[in-house]
């Protein structure tokens, strides 16, 4: 089966986690989730969780804490695929508001997908979707 590298991107302030939605998708679909997306050739793992946090909330300014670690998922039935994903922790530099709305872009190539990025307790992170939640516990601070 084949295997997928990917970077997810847990952004920590206050003790609460940055995550987002799909606006136009029902929640039971698409369920909450934090930044994350395929890491391309020759990317670095941090590098690609830095990019996809700033092009899935439009924040800018992000930076890496840590590592927390490698985890897989299997995604299927969706597709048939495992996931390797590289867990970062990262900080915001600057001021963020409470709750936005943001278009991906998805460089450029169709319609931009409009996110409410809003910030969560640590606590209640077990509301993720899709096995996104599974370091969550290794977040420091």
């Amino acid at each position: 089966m084949p295997r997928v590298r990917k970077a997810v991107a847990y952004v920590v302030r206050e003790g609460q986690l940055l995550v987002f939605r799909h606006r136009d998708v029902d929640l039971a679909v698409a369920g909450v989730q934090v930044p994350a997306g395929t890491i391309r050739d020759g990317e670095d793992p941090a590098d690609a969780a830095v990019r996809e946090a700033e092009e899935e909330t439009g924040l800018t300014g992000l930076r890496i804490v840590g590592m927390l670690g490698v985890s897989d998922y299997d995604v299927r039935p969706g597709r048939r695929e495992i996931h390797e994903r590289h867990f970062f922790q990262l900080t915001t530099t600057g001021p963020v508001q409470d709750e936005w709305l943001w278009h991906e872009r998805h460089d450029g190539v169709g319609e931009p997908t409009p996110f409410v990025c809003s910030w969560i307790p640590l606590g209640q992170a077990h509301v993720l979707a899709a096995g996104f939640g599974a370091l969550v516990g290794a977040i420091s601070g």
